[in-house]
């Protein structure tokens, strides 16, 4: 069974946080533009063209949301860090392993329930 996490390992893990935050808020903002609606004149583009670029602006789109999700997921990790309940499986209450957290430091869940979840 993994250990709690000492003073250390929840340093590295806020500033891993922080720096995915800051990645996926940049990233949002850049995608943003790619996911307007699109809005070419058909008289000087193509039906291909305009359909292309729908098609971009939807993937940009459900990009976007996945980005969002992921946001999400980071802040309630930072949230949880300020209220000292990071680092506990939100299912079964046992500490999060530290290598799993090194790998997705938002990460809700341990490893088995996680898994148990999956199948």
């Amino acid at each position: 069974m993994p250990e709690s996490l000492t003073v250390d390992q929840l340093s590295e893990l806020r500033v891993a946080l922080e720096r995915v935050q800051d990645e996926l808020l940049g990233q949002l903002e850049r995608i943003s533009e790619d996911s307007k609606p699109v809005q070419l004149d058909q008289q000087s583009v193509g039906r291909l063209s305009r359909m292309d670029a729908m098609q971009q602006q939807q993937m940009a789109s459900a990009n976007g949301a996945h980005m969002k999700a992921h946001l999400n997921r980071v802040r309630l990790a930072l949230a949880a860090m300020d209220k000292d309940e990071f680092g506990d499986c939100r299912q079964c209450d046992e500490p999060i392993g530290f290598a799993r957290l090194q790998i997705r430091p938002d990460s809700p869940l341990c490893m088995a329930c996680q898994q148990s979840n999956e199948l």
